[in-house]
């Protein structure tokens, strides 16, 4: 896997952060089932509570690379090869995603959307409204994010569109994509919008 040096971004085709925390915490959480290590006990361990280690065990939280340390220790995880992996993991889950230069404008809801969409191999979707987002012209993305937030600043809707370009730059190279007919049809920012 490759490493991507801070304040860059991550190639295309990268699971980015958020899915590398999810398949981190997995195996944590197998290494401590199978260590019979309760989440009380491998909270005391890293000076942290059961929540802590449950938020990271579901990829919800970065990882302390000194924290997944101790935690494979406790687990009685030896092998340096597994160790050494699973902290150049932990590493590399630290890394922003290429969402992070938007996080003005990203909720943490959309963050761990924009982390699953950027690994996922296929995205299926329905919009009955509004052309999917991944259709979009400029002037189209900027008709509805305008819809959404009328009171927002113009530089916000311009950082919100230019988020919407950048996801489509990066998903339409790796992925098809078809439209239904009547989303089409639905008229949004006028004429000049639709003609384009």
């Amino acid at each position: 896997m490759s490493t991507v040096r801070p304040g860059s971004e991550p190639p295309v085709g990268t699971p980015g952060p958020i899915v590398l925390r999810m398949m981190l915490g997995n195996q944590l959480q197998r290494l401590r089932e199978a260590a019979a290590v309760t989440s009380d006990q491998a909270g005391y361990e890293i000076r942290a509570s059961r929540s802590k280690i449950s938020r990271m065990e579901n990829g919800r939280v970065g990882f302390k690379e000194r924290d997944v340390a101790d935690l494979l220790t406790m687990y009685g995880v030896t092998d340096e090869q597994k160790r050494a992996a699973m902290l150049s993991l932990a590493g590399q889950a630290n890394t922003p995603g290429w969402w992070s230069n938007y996080s003005d404008v990203v909720d943490d809801w959309l963050d761990t959307y924009l982390g699953l969409e950027a690994a996922a191999s296929i995205i299926r979707t329905f919009e009955l409204q509004f052309v999917h987002g991944l259709f979009q012209t400029e002037a189209y993305a900027r008709a509805v994010t305008t819809l959404g937030h009328k009171a927002t600043p113009a530089e916000e809707i311009d950082r919100r569109v230019s988020l919407r370009l950048k996801r489509q730059d990066l998903l339409t190279s790796r992925h098809r994509r078809g439209c239904g007919r009547s989303s089409t049809r639905r008229r949004c920012g006028g004429r000049w919008v639709a003609a384009a």
